[in-house]
């Protein structure tokens, strides 16, 4: 089977291309200083009584599922997810493979910022409360800091370092772009060899993605061998694999801090039962 890793990537450096320029530190740091502070993504994994976070990803499609929701509007999925009562959201921004757009994260983030005027109600649903704004990260891969321009300047709260796909050089500029955005980096790893590369470049979100992205297998026992590892330096995140209490039991058990979860909620008729198995873990 192909690598489907590889080819992502490579169409990720032609789809950018055209926008690549020298990003400095200083450029960076003057688009964070100019615009408002999103909330801590760091944090949120963080839960103030212990029990395991959860991330909502937007995702209308993938590779290894096809089809999930196709043509769904970003900020009334967020709205769900609010609702639900998420720590966080991904938003893949990922158009040929994931069918999101750079625009859902913007539209996502925009939702809340948003304060109604006075006296008029909000159109959010019930029990939604735009003074609890949910962090982004920006889902998709990374391989120059101009991604990382856009991904503050659209309002988000983190990025992702995919450590495989990615030379140290590569890793050290984005990391060093987040950090001078004021972005926290997800790091994500899938072998014993990736734990070490991504704790020597300073990382402090590490995430384990259960899906080998080369050939799209699945298999929650990477997450119950590798976060033993770190789960005392970093703050650990199981990704994909996750469709029951069960499956986040088992991370937990592991040592996770938080889950990220798309297809499962994206699918799900109520995500504030689903998201309640969760937490149960």
């Amino acid at each position: 089977m192909s690598d489907k890793l590889t080819e992502i990537m490579a169409w990720k450096r032609q789809e950018i291309a055209p926008l690549v320029r020298p990003v400095s530190e200083a450029e960076l740091a003057r688009v964070d200083a100019s615009l408002p502070r999103p909330p801590s993504f760091a944090a949120a994994l963080r839960r103030a009584d212990g029990r395991l976070a959860v991330i909502g990803e937007i995702k209308r499609r993938s590779p290894s599922a096809g089809a999930i929701k196709s043509g769904a509007s970003a900020v009334d999925q967020a709205r769900r997810y609010q609702t639900a009562g998420v720590d966080a959201i991904s938003v893949l921004t990922d158009a040929k493979y994931f069918e999101g757009t750079l625009d859902d994260l913007r539209a996502v983030t925009a939702h809340f910022r948003t304060r109604p005027p006075p006296g008029v109600s909000l159109s959010n649903p019930p029990g939604v409360s735009l003074s609890n704004p949910k962090p982004c990260l920006r889902k998709d891969f990374f391989v120059h800091p101009i991604q990382v321009l856009q991904a503050r300047e659209a309002g988000a709260s983190a990025i992702l370092i995919i450590v495989r796909a990615l030379t140290d050089d590569e890793i050290k500029s984005l990391h060093a772009a987040a950090t001078a955005a004021g972005l926290a980096a997800l790091f994500e790893i899938h072998t014993e060899a990736e734990i070490g590369r991504a704790l020597g470049h300073g990382a402090k979100l590490i995430g384990v993605n259960n899906r080998d992205l080369a050939i799209f297998k699945t298999d929650l026992a990477l997450s119950e061998r590798l976060i033993p590892q770190f789960a005392q330096q970093a703050t650990a995140v199981s990704e994909s694999g996750i469709f029951t209490g069960a499956d986040a039991a088992r991370v937990r058990a592991a040592g996770a801090h938080a889950v990220l979860v798309g297809e499962a909620l994206m699918r799900a008729a109520d995500p504030t039962v689903l998201i309640a198995d969760f937490r149960g873990a």
